[in-house]
C-alpha cells in the first residue's frame, strides 16, 4: 500500500533524511539531484472582452497555432520510437480534434479572446473526461498539455517541456504529460517520479521502454526540493534523502552491473534448467517491428493496429492497410506476428467504429464490440492482414479484442480461419477467464492483456494514482485468474500467452511462465532483462513461486513470496 511519507522531519534540507513510498513500475537504482517538471501557470478563463472585428483575426490566429502543435507533435513522433511515437500521435489528435477546436471558436465568436477560449474550452472537455472516469480522465494531462502549448504560442512563448539540464538529474512531477516522455534523454533523466498515474500509465511504459527506474503514486513528494540529492529505488518504489553518499554510489554501481548483464544476454530465454520460452515484442507499426527486430525478440506477440486508423475520417481501405500491415511481417518474415484487430474505443476513438460521447467507455462500445457500429470493419482488416502476407512466410496469428462470450469467439474465430489465419482472442474480461475452457474449444490460442484485466477484475482505473496498489497485476485475484487460464491452455494443449504490462517485470515474467504461459510480450527494450532473469532460475522455481503467489494475501506478500523464492535476479 502507498502511505506516502514514512519518516518526514521538519528541517528542509537536503541532508534530512527523507522515506516516500510510491508504486515501483521499473527496477533499478539512480542516485542523482531532483529537477522539477514545473507547468506553466494556467492561462485564465476570464480576460477582457474581445470586440467583434477582431474575431475573425482572433479565430484564424487560434486556429494556426492549434495547427503548429499538431504539426510539431507529429513531426517528434516520425523521429520517436515505440510507444513514444504512438503517445505522440495520440495527443496530436487530441489538438486536432473537431469537437474542441468548434468550442473555442464558439466562445471567440461570443467574444472571449483565444487564450481565455482556449482555456475555457478545455475546462468544459476535462469536466466531460472526469466524469467518463477510466482511460478517458487520463487524456485530462494531455488536454491540458494541449490547451498550455496553443497558449504559449498565441502569446508568442516557447512551448512548455522538460528542463534542460546538462548532468544526469531524477525528474519529478505530479504528472508528467505523454510528450513530455516521450522526449526524454535517458543518460540525462535518469530516473522518473510522479505523484499521480500507476503502473500502466504512459510515463510508467515509456520508462519501460527506455529502461529507467521509475516510481509512481508517490504521495506528498512535494517535500523534495529542486538540487536534492536522492536515491531512487525502482524495485522498492522508494525514494529517499539524506542517505550516504557513497553507499548509494555503491548501490548504484551494483546496480549498473546488473544492467550490464542484461545488455550481455543474447538469448533465446531459457530457464537455468533448459526450459525455452518465446519472448516476443509489442509493436504498432512498421519502424518499430524493424527496431524490434534487432533485439532479442523471436517474433512480434502484440501487433497493435491502431495507427492505421486513428487520425482518419474514413475507413482506410483494404488496400492501405495491407500496405501499413506488411512492414510489419517484412520485419519479422519466417516468424510469429501476433496481430491484435482494431481496439478503438476508449481512449481511441475513431469516428467510423466508436459511439461519440459514451457515459463510461472503458466499458462501452470497444475492441470488437465496434462491429455493432461497422459491421464490415474485422472482414475488412482481415482481408488486410491476409493481402499483407503475400509472398512472405510470416507465421500470422490473429487475436480479437474485448471477447467477452462463446459466440463471439465462435464468430472471430470462422472469420479468422476462413482467411486461412490462426485464430485467437485477449483474455481481458473476467467472463472469459471464468469460461476458458469453453473459449478455448472455439479458438487456437490466448493471450492475456494483463492492464485491461486487472481493472476489470479490481474494479479499479488503472490510471488513477489513488488506486495504484489495486491495478497492479501481483493482486492475488488478478494471478489466480491469470493461473486458471494457464492451467486450462496446458489441459487443451493450446498456446497462452501474456502481452500486458506484467510480460515486463522479470519478477512476475518467471511467475507467469510457473503458471504455464508459453510465451510472454513485451516492450522490445524490456525483452533483455526478463530473459537475463529467467536465464537464472528453474522451472520448478518458477512453478513453486507461481504456486505460492496465488495463496498471498495481498500484492505485497505476493512479490515478497515470489522473491523469497526465486532469489534476487536480473
Amino acid at each position: 500500500m502507498n502511505t506516502g511519507v514514512q519518516n518526514n522531519n521538519s528541517a528542509t534540507n537536503s541532508n534530512t533524511k527523507l522515506t516516500l513510498e510510491g508504486t515501483g513500475v521499473v527496477a533499478g537504482l539512480a542516485y542523482a539531484p531532483v529537477a522539477w517538471v514545473r507547468r506553466p501557470e494556467p492561462p485564465s478563463l476570464t480576460g477582457l472582452e474581445l470586440p467583434a472585428a477582431e474575431v475573425d483575426d482572433a479565430i484564424e490566429a487560434f486556429r494556426t497555432a492549434a495547427d503548429g502543435v499538431v504539426e510539431g507533435l507529429e513531426a517528434r513522433a516520425e523521429k520517436a520510437e515505440g510507444d513514444a511515437a504512438e503517445v505522440l500521435k495520440m495527443t496530436a489528435g487530441l489538438a486536432r480534434d473537431k469537437a474542441w477546436r468548434k468550442a473555442v471558436v464558439r466562445h471567440i465568436k461570443n467574444g472571449v479572446r483565444p487564450v481565455n477560449a482556449v482555456a475555457k474550452a478545455t475546462e468544459e472537455f476535462v469536466a466531460l473526461f472526469m466524469k467518463v472516469g477510466g482511460l478517458m480522465a487520463e487524456r485530462v494531462t494531455d488536454l491540458r498539455d494541449i490547451r498550455d502549448r496553443v497558449a504559449a504560442r498565441l502569446e508568442g512563448r516557447p512551448e512548455p517541456g522538460l528542463p534542460s539540464p546538462t548532468e544526469p538529474v531524477i525528474l519529478l512531477a505530479d504528472d508528467l504529460a505523454p510528450v513530455d516522455t516521450a522526449g526524454l534523454d535517458p543518460k540525462i533523466f535518469v530516473a522518473l517520479a510522479t505523484e499521480l498515474g500507476g503502473p500502466t500509465s504512459h510515463t510508467a511504459i515509456i520508462a519501460r521502454q527506455l529502461g529507467i527506474p521509475c516510481v509512481v503514486a508517490v504521495g506528498k513528494m512535494g517535500a523534495l526540493a529542486e538540487g536534492d540529492l536522492v536515491l531512487v529505488d525502482g524495485s522498492e518504489g522508494t525514494i529517499r534523502r539524506g542517505v550516504d553518499a557513497d553507499d548509494a554510489r555503491e548501490a548504484v554501481a551494483s546496480d549498473l552491473e546488473r544492467r550490464e548483464k542484461i545488455n550481455a544476454w543474447t538469448g533465446p530465454a531459457v530457464t537455468r534448467d533448459g526450459h525455452h520460452v518465446q519472448l516476443l515484442a509489442n509493436v504498432q507499426d512498421a519502424a518499430a517491428a524493424q527496431r524490434a527486430s534487432e533485439s532479442n525478440a523471436e517474433g512480434v506477440g502484440l501487433f497493435r493496429t491502431e495507427l492505421c486508423f486513428l487520425g482518419t475520417k474514413e475507413e482506410p481501405s483494404v488496400e492501405s492497410q495491407a500496405m501499413s500491415y506488411r512492414g510489419v511481417f517484412e520485419a519479422f518474415n519466417g516468424k510469429k506476428v501476433v496481430v491484435r484487430t482494431l481496439d478503438s474505443g476508449s481512449d481511441k476513438p475513431v469516428p467510423f467504429a466508436t459511439l461519440a460521447d459514451e457515459p463510461n467507455p472503458s466499458l462501452g462500445v470497444r475492441g470488437i464490440r465496434t462491429q455493432r457500429i461497422n459491421n464490415g470493419l474485422l472482414g475488412n482488416q482481415l482481408d488486410a492482414i491476409k493481402m499483407s502476407l503475400d509472398g512472405l512466410d510470416s507465421e500470422a496469428w490473429v487475436m480479437c479484442p474485448m471477447i467477452s462470450t462463446l459466440p463471439e469467439a465462435r464468430e472471430v474465430a470462422k472469420a479468422i480461419r476462413n482467411r486461412g489465419l490462426k485464430a485467437g482472442i485477449m483474455v481481458e474480461v473476467p467472463s472469459t477467464a471464468l469460461l476458458i475452457d469453453q473459449f478455448l474449444d472455439e479458438i487456437d490460442f490466448v493471450s492475456i492483456g494483463t492492464n485491461d484485466l486487472t481493472q476489470y477484475v479490481m474494479a479499479a482505473d488503472r490510471l488513477s494514482a489513488n488506486l495504484a496498489e489495486f491495478t497492479t497485476p501481483w493482486q492475488p485475484a488478478v494471478l489466480n485468474l491469470m493461473a486458471r487460464v494457464a492451467e486450462a491452455g496446458e489441459r487443451k494443449g493450446k498456446p497462452v500467452g501474456v502481452c500486458g504490462e506484467a510480460a515486463a517485470d522479470p519478477l512476475l515474467a518467471c511467475v507467469l511462465v510457473g503458471m504455464g504461459m508459453t510465451s510472454l510480450s513485451m516492450a522490445a527494450g524490456a525483452i533483455s532483462a526478463v530473459g537475463a532473469a529467467l536465464s537464472e532460475v528453474t522451472l520448478e522455481q518458477c512453478k513453486a513461486a507461481a504456486r505460492a503467489v496465488i495463496n498471498a494475501f495481498d500484492d505485497e506478500q505476493a512479490q515478497k513470496t515470489a522473491r523469497a523464492i526465486l532469489g534476487t535476479i536480473s
